[in-house]
């Protein structure tokens, strides 16, 4: 009815009342948008809330015994990959750290890619997304995957030269040089508490250093850089983020094929290739076993970090890691005889307890 006395006044009206007619019109086009932003977006607020509602009620429908099976799956995968990666460094002596990393990123890559085409069909992959792999979006993550690269070789170096009771405090100065790097990139300041927590595990590594058996420079080298470029990671990871729409798992399809890319040039440098091929592991089953379980092991570490933080909480998460430092350590002991001194053992102590203070300080000012 309206529409049709707007005609009627255009045509019988003046330019004057047909500028009228026109503004009001417009006015009312510009109300009706309005009113349909504002019910998008309260929609969208709708469907957030709900969304949290659900992964709330999710955790508190977890039961004991799902949550016991997430904190497991956790314990057994991050300790495995540990021991598996130290048995092929150490009990079969394969002196190739790059070629381990370089294999194991393959199995990665090719489980994630297996992952993500039943991410569709599978409900308990569906936080999965699909595949995807562009050289805009490669471009942008390269920096990112070059740490990322550099924090699992000296990782494995690292692991090469220490005993694995002691691997937890050669790379312990982590949350140090997150400190370090948050002021100097972020311009950040770390609170009083957080602070001496970092000062209770700088006093741990030395300790610990100072009071370890078999003591390896190298180790402790290799462990400071692989702690760096953990540190580094965690504040260039948060940069690039949008470049693959905030998606962590995304990220990490990109990550893994171009670690690929970017390790085996490395093996060609470092000399790996000259003597690979006379080894005479690469012709033994045995080997090649436990070299793929481990580069499954890689992969699922994520994984299980998922599963434990969606049925329990970040603070849950938190506990166990330090839970199981402490279950690696003893663990390390009882199969491999690992000697520990009581000066080494006192440092274990305040690296595992000054890293718990550290994360649930932290944990706490977030919620803040």
């Amino acid at each position: 009815m309206n529409i049709q006395n707007d005609k009627e006044r255009l045509l019988n009206g003046s330019i004057d009342e047909i500028e009228i007619i026109i503004t009001d019109n417009k006015e009312n086009d510009i109300v009706r948008n309005d009113d349909i932003l504002k019910n998008s977006q309260l929609r969208e607020q709708q469907q957030h809330q709900q969304i949290q509602q659900q992964i709330q009620q999710q955790k508190k429908e977890s039961s004991l015994g799902t949550i016991a099976s997430v904190i497991a799956f956790y314990f057994f995968i991050s300790i495995s990959l540990v021991f598996l990666n130290k048995i092929l460094l150490s009990d079969f002596k394969f002196e190739y750290p790059l070629f381990i990393t370089w294999y194991q990123q393959i199995i990665s890559f090719v489980s994630i890619y297996i992952m993500t085409s039943f991410s569709k069909s599978v409900p308990a992959l569906s936080f999965l997304p699909e595949f995807e792999f562009k050289s805009a979006t490669a471009s942008k993550v390269l920096p990112v995957t070059a740490v990322l690269t550099g924090m699992v070789i000296f990782n494995n170096l690292c692991l090469e030269y220490v005993e694995v009771s002691f691997y937890q405090v050669a790379r312990s100065l982590t949350i140090c040089f997150s400190l370090i790097l948050t002021y100097i990139v972020l311009k950040s300041k770390t609170s009083y508490r957080a602070t001496m927590a970092c000062l209770v595990v700088f006093l741990g590594f030395i300790l610990g250093s100072a009071g370890e058996v078999n003591f390896s420079w190298l180790g402790i080298i290799f462990g400071l850089l692989s702690s760096f470029f953990v540190a580094l990671y965690s504040i260039a990871v948060k940069r690039v983020l949008p470049a693959v729409d905030g998606n962590e798992w995304r990220l990490s399809i990109y990550n893994t094929a171009i670690s690929i890319g970017l390790i085996f040039p490395l093996i060609l440098v470092s000399g790996e290739a000259n003597t690979i091929l006379d080894e005479p592991l690469l012709y033994s089953g045995t080997f090649w076993f436990y070299m793929t379980v481990a580069g499954l092991m890689g992969y699922l570490i994520s994984i299980s970090v998922f599963m434990q933080i969606k049925h329990t909480s970040p603070l849950t998460n938190t506990i166990s890691g330090t839970v199981k430092a402490c279950v690696q350590t003893i663990l390390a002991v009882v199969f491999w005889g690992n000697p520990i001194s009581t000066q080494n053992a006192i440092g274990i102590l305040l690296v595992i307890g000054g890293s718990f203070w550290y994360s649930m300080q932290r944990f706490f000012e977030m919620k803040k």
